[in-house]
């Protein structure tokens, strides 16, 4: 395993993305094609490296790779893959190469469009796959500007204001990034961005405050925590089908992965007392959300607001202290990216042929659309947390790690859990309420006479199809995906415990005990 299988991930659609300029092909369909080969043979890769090069009971990093780059900054170009990055990285690719799919329609400026497509799938790896914290920074900030230009110039009417927005609360919150990096790189005898290594340091427990303060910022703009999410919706409600895809499959679980590797795995002292405020902030953002999503008429705007309601149970998961509720955390952050990426592009499959988003000029069209109308059903249902969906594992995971938590007292627990499947029982109100509007009911005859509502195209179909089988098949069979993870996970949950004084004196009692249950005298008959 000496081939640099991270680097080739990374850098393949990057430098195929440069290439694209040469093509001869100005309505596109060229293009498209060479997106969607390059795009299908980088995944192809993520594959192969995955089966041949990751074992799944090391919970360290694997695949290393470290060059010196810039020695004068003590900038590395080092990458490396464990149980919190790699299923998200196969992620990536997936959700990708599906996104290239979708935006097949796409002839206005197609190269350009083509060309930043495969620069964020290169990027977006980057994100999960480096460990030098100056070289994530630069990653973070780089990534950015693709989604950008994609919603500013391919957006909706108000593309322009969604676009200033994101990158005014993202590039923002990079400021903290850079920060919270500098300052721990420096800290101690040694100047270093190493991630392994900035973790071995001993920083006492208020510089971990205030760093940890700085990175909760900047990873809750982009998860998004409230009151950091405003710019969601805005971005969701211009964005292109294959946009969507990408926000909610990929971008959402940047800072919910970045949460994991810096917030708990770097800052563990400080996350100890964090905690109990990341909890409370997920059972905000899922009652704020799921509340706010029953107002939404505008069907991006109500999808937008339900993914942010979801991603409240990530931090639930994260602050739990158990390894259920750390696994169900990262099983809900690949759910929900497969789950929101449907549902968004059938959004964009929806807006196609009725040519309006909001929900009181529509209504019937499931007639007419019969497979639309299967596909939005199916999709729903895992949204809802359907039994035999990957939804549903993940936040019952969540749910039972939470409770059965020795980290709080019980009203805390009860609080939370109540609150929480408060969320739960909105969820399916708002979503069915959504189907019944859109599918269901007299048909709406204006929209009738003026719009052409043809049924789903195979490619569609193939979308949906490609989506929902990792969605069912984590379902029915969780260690399909959390095998990858699970030693990562558990090593991590022991590490933040022995943050936790209560725990460790629980533990340590414990310990006493059965040593002392060992050691006791038997009676011989």
């Amino acid at each position: 395993m000496d081939f640099p299988w991270l680097t080739t991930i990374i850098l393949f659609p990057i430098v195929a993305a440069l290439f694209i300029p040469l093509i001869p092909d100005k309505e596109g369909k060229t293009v498209r094609w060479y997106a969607l080969i390059v795009g299908l043979i980088d995944f192809a890769i993520i594959i192969y490296a995955f089966y041949t090069g990751y074992d799944l009971s090391n919970p360290d990093l694997q695949m290393v790779e470290s060059y010196s780059w810039v020695p004068q900054i003590h900038l590395n170009w080092s990458v490396g893959a464990d149980g919190l990055s790699m299923p998200l990285i196969i992620l990536t690719g997936f959700i990708s190469t599906l996104a290239i799919l979708a935006a097949w329609p796409v002839s206005f400026k197609p190269k350009l469009f083509y060309f930043l497509m495969l620069a964020m799938y290169g990027g977006q790896i980057a994100v999960f796959a480096v460990q030098d914290m100056l070289l994530f920074f630069l990653v973070w900030e780089l990534e950015l500007i693709p989604v950008y230009l994609i919603l500013s110039i391919w957006g909706g009417k108000k593309r322009l204001y969604a676009a200033t927005k994101f990158i005014l609360y993202t590039a923002g919150g990079s400021l903290f990034i850079l920060i919270a990096s500098l300052a721990m790189a420096f800290y101690g005898d040694t100047v270093t961005f190493d991630m392994q290594a900035i973790a071995a340091k001993d920083i006492g427990t208020n510089l971990q405050l205030w760093l940890y303060g700085a990175f909760l910022i900047a990873f809750g703009v982009k998860l998004p925590i409230f009151p950091l999410h405003t710019w969601l919706p805005d971005a969701h409600g211009e964005a292109t089908a294959p946009a969507h895809m990408l926000l909610a499959g990929i971008l959402l679980k940047m800072g919910g992965y970045a949460l994991f590797r810096m917030n708990a795995g770097m800052l563990p002292d400080a996350h100890a007392i964090f905690a109990p405020a990341l909890v409370i902030l997920g059972v905000v953002n899922i009652i704020y959300a799921a509340l706010t999503s029953f107002a939404q008429r505008n069907l991006k705007r109500k999808i937008a607001y339900s993914s942010i309601s979801h991603m409240g149970f990530v931090l639930i998961g994260l602050g739990s202290f158990t390894n259920l509720g750390t696994s169900g955390a990262m099983l809900q952050m690949v759910s929900h990216g497969l789950i929101g990426a449907s549902l968004f592009f059938l959004v964009g499959c929806t807006y196609d042929r009725t040519h309006t988003l909001m929900l009181d000029e529509m209504g019937g069209v499931g007639k007419k659309m019969k497979k639309v109308f299967a596909m939005w059903t199916t999709c729903s249902m895992a949204s809802l947390a359907l039994p035999g969906m990957s939804g549903f594992v993940a936040e019952v995971m969540v749910f039972i790690g939470f409770a059965t938590s020795d980290a709080y007292s019980l009203p805390f627990k009860i609080g939370v859990v109540f609150l929480a499947a408060v969320g739960v029982i909105l969820t399916p109100i708002y979503l069915l309420s959504m189907l019944r509007e859109i599918l269901y009911g007299p048909e709406n005859k204006e929209l009738v006479e003026h719009e052409e509502l043809v049924d789903a195209e195979p490619r569609e179909v193939f979308v949906i199809a490609c989506l929902l089988v990792p969605i069912i098949g984590i379902g029915l069979y969780p260690k399909i995906l959390t095998q990858i993870y699970d030693a990562t996970t558990v090593q991590l949950t022991a590490k933040l415990r022995q943050s936790v004084p209560s725990l460790v004196a629980r533990e340590t009692e414990a310990e006493a005990q059965l040593s002392q249950l060992y050691q006791a005298p038997t009676l011989v008959d």
